[in-house]
């Protein structure tokens, strides 16, 4: 293992998109976010080699019927960063009863989860950390549920394991920072330092932010 500090260190980011998304830019006016300018920022002495971004394609609901466009816009403009992999999982929906906030009875609503991230996130870490493709990987989440496989990359690959917290509205995990090498909080004055500009070009022209963000 790579001492911390002794020369730059080749990292890997692997990013939980709907994590990072409700835990730090939902609400907000950054989410038009470059993950590249974000983690140089927070992490100046990595070498950093190779990004995964974990999420999973929304359907437009009748309420919010342009949410697909803007999340493909988005995902068009991620395809722009360099070493930048965009790996999907899925969406499950079904109808379950929910209780009426009055307590009169019960209605049919629709529950859709998302699917797969986590674990895509913790094979490609671990596959990477037995290929030896890092010396550190950086978990950006605060999802407790990823605690296993930094272990295992820390305990038996021998890797420094970081975490870049999205906590907005709440503290970051307690057993993500017991365990992990290090932590580190991702501040709104750094997503807001982390921006894309507002009209990109890629090899099918140009296209801009979603105006309501």
């Amino acid at each position: 293992m790579v001492a911390a500090g002794s020369r730059a260190m080749i990292t890997n980011i692997y990013i939980d998109g709907f994590n990072f998304y409700y835990g730090a830019v939902k609400g907000t006016p950054h989410k038009w976010l470059n993950f590249v300018r974000l983690c140089r920022l927070l992490l100046p002495r990595h070498q950093l080699q190779r990004f995964y971004y974990f999420t999973a394609l929304v359907d437009s609901r009748p309420g919010d019927p342009d949410q697909s466009v803007r999340q493909q816009t988005y995902l068009r403009t991620l395809r722009t960063l360099p070493n930048f992999n965009i790996v999907l999982g899925s969406f499950l929906s079904h109808i379950v009863k929910m209780p009426l906030a009055d307590g009169n009875g019960y209605a049919d609503v629709i529950r859709t989860q998302e699917k797969g991230s986590d674990v895509n996130l913790a094979a490609q870490m671990l596959l990477d950390g037995f290929k030896n493709d890092y010396e550190c990987a950086v978990v950006v989440s605060n999802d407790s549920d990823l605690l296993r496989p930094i272990q295992i990359a820390i305990r038996d690959l021998g890797k420094i394991v970081g975490v870049l917290a999205p906590t907005r509205n709440k503290h970051p995990s307690r057993s993500l920072a017991a365990n992990a090498t290090f932590i580190k909080h991702v501040r709104p004055h750094v997503l807001a330092a982390s921006q894309f500009p507002p009209t990109l070009t890629d090899a099918n022209g140009s296209f801009s932010k979603p105006s309501t963000w």
